[in-house]
């Protein structure tokens, strides 16, 4: 089959056979290509899309980058239950077999060195939300009129107390749980505090981290994160996972595209 090679994830050889009905980006099912001590997991993908200037234009459109998204992490997924993969960057694309090795033989210290860290381990995601915004709330009975302008200033300094009493209440929960859960991992990362707008997630999000945990760990992991929930009112503690390890794969994981 003709087309540019579009490139999933390096790992190290592994013997189990991926899903017999598992398909990647554009439907074709992908294929382990090996080099030395490292495979390239990669599918073929059509030049009309994925070269150069025509990927850079679907770049601007979101329900096709929506797509090829959720196909690249399908397989990623499939792959982390058979191996520990190191996922590369979306998009990651090259004209032929031989561009993919040559990536790879150009890279082989890093990602062996990377592949060794991340072996045997997973990524925990844990988010932690301000569930309700006391200045944005909207009462079921409305607040009785102000019989005064200082009254109405009054009321106004009271909900901006509840509200700035409750963030300090979250960020100091967030904290500590922060502090917590590294203790019981190998490696954690802080990422920005995630857009309501983009991630669609009611509340304010006061804490959104990843954490790279043993495998053989990660029931124990969960449940301490369990252990949590119901441990501060008006504060939302979200987990996912497990993934493969995205927050610690470096930056000589992200790939190079090239065609």
């Amino acid at each position: 089959m003709t087309g540019l090679r579009y490139v999933y994830a390096v790992c190290r050889p592994f013997g189990t056979p991926l899903q017999s009905q598992l398909t990647g980006v554009g439907g074709d099912p992908p294929r382990l290509l090996p080099h030395g001590d490292l495979v390239a997991v990669v599918s073929h993908v059509p030049e009309a899309d994925f070269a150069e200037e025509p990927l850079r234009a679907h770049l601007e459109d979101l329900d096709w980058l929506t797509g090829v998204a959720r196909a690249h992490q399908g397989v990623i997924d499939a792959l982390t239950t058979v191996t520990t993969p190191l996922p590369l960057r979306l998009g990651t694309v090259f004209r032929d077999d031989s561009g993919v090795r040559t990536m790879l033989e150009g890279q082989k210290e890093s990602f062996l060195r990377t592949l060794d860290r991340l072996e045997g381990r997973v990524e925990w995601g844990v988010k932690v939300f301000i569930e309700a915004d006391p200045a944005q709330e909207t009462p079921a009975t409305p607040s009785p009129k102000p019989a005064s302008g200082r009254d109405y200033l009054r009321q106004r300094r009271m909900r901006t107390k509840s509200q700035d009493d409750l963030w300090q209440q979250a960020e100091t929960f967030a904290t500590r749980l922060h502090e917590t859960l590294s203790g019981s991992a190998d490696d954690a990362r802080l990422h920005a505090p995630q857009n309501p707008t983009l991630s669609g997630a009611s509340g304010r999000n006061v804490l959104n981290a990843a954490y790279l945990v043993p495998r053989v760990k990660s029931e124990e992991f969960v449940e301490r994160v369990d252990r949590t929930k119901d441990g501060a009112p008006g504060i939302r503690v979200e987990l996912t996972g497990p993934w493969a390890a995205y927050s610690f794969a470096g930056e000589e994981a992200a790939g190079k595209e090239g065609t």
